[in-house]
């Protein structure tokens, strides 16, 4: 476990820092860019399906915290990650919830709310929260809440579960699915994975950067954002770092809104000669 922590250590101090995000994320007024680019996703689903875009459904709730008459209104005007977990006392649950803890303040920092959820009854969560803080070599303290669905309502709703199927299983399990949604109620990412294999928060907190990124800049994160674009080449065939952790225009931004907010932006030379490359250095974006 030390060499790991070593290791990463030594990684992290090579790669680039990830811009920070302001509080209060709002969404850019670039009349091309961000409102332009969210107006292409549709608000519902023409088959009840929940896809990017839409707006998630809303939801009462017993949790760990009280009960909830409302998510939509629990997290007004904010960021919010939906977590699931597929059951309480399970080994890979178990070390999820204690690494989305640490993470916790980070995410609260960028004003982004935070709960988890399960088909078990909230009883169970709070005694299960105790092997969470036990097993975690941290000393970390949950501050988010975990919701108890253990009628399915939610996780069909949300589609992690088939209500088709689910009553037939002896251990319906929802997935481990990740919900990263937008002030406006808008889904924006979401993640799958089956229940073997745990997911990596820093990626999660990666993905909120982002999206709050390209919501209030009206740009799009290269991949393996912000370490991307190490050199790039520049008209004049000199090359350049100056560029590393740029990020894109977005597809939707107009030539003249592009150079009124990002004057000086870098169109990349291709073989189609088409300008869609258009970089924007990490500190116009901060």
């Amino acid at each position: 476990m030390f060499a790991f922590r070593v290791a990463t250590r030594q990684i992290l101090r090579t790669r680039c820092v990830i811009p920070s995000v302001r509080r209060f994320s709002t969404m850019d007024t670039m009349k091309s860019g961000t409102p332009t680019y969210m107006s292409l996703y549709p608000e519902t689903s023409t088959d009840g399906g929940i896809r990017l875009g839409n707006i998630v459904p809303d939801f009462a709730a017993e949790t760990t915290h009280g009960t909830w008459n409302s998510f939509h209104e629990w997290k007004k005007g904010k960021w919010a990650i939906l977590f699931s977990h597929p059951a309480d006392f399970t080994p890979v649950c178990t070390t999820e919830i204690g690494r989305l803890a640490l993470k916790y303040d980070e995410l609260q920092a960028m004003d982004c709310l935070v709960a988890t959820l399960s088909v078990d009854p909230v009883k169970s969560h709070e005694a299960w929260l105790q092997d969470v803080v036990a097993h975690c070599e941290n000393k970390i303290e949950v501050k988010f809440p975990i919701i108890g669905d253990a009628d399915r309502s939610i996780s069909e709703a949300y589609g992690m579960i088939d209500p088709g199927t689910s009553n037939d299983q002896s251990l319906p399990l929802t997935i481990r699915a990740v919900f990263i949604i937008n002030p406006e109620n808008k889904l924006m990412l979401t993640l799958n994975y089956p229940a073997c294999v745990g997911r990596n928060m820093d990626e999660i907190v990666r993905c909120v950067k982002a999206l709050q990124l390209s919501y209030e800049k009206s740009i799009a994160t290269p991949a393996n954002w912000p370490n991307n674009h190490e050199e790039i080449v520049l008209p004049d065939g000199t090359r350049s770092k100056e560029f590393k952790g740029s990020v894109f225009l977005l597809p939707t931004v107009s030539q003249e809104e592009a150079e009124a907010h990002y004057p000086g932006y870098h169109t990349c030379d291709v073989p189609s000669k088409i300008p869609y490359l258009r970089l924007v250095k990490a500190d116009q974006v901060q």
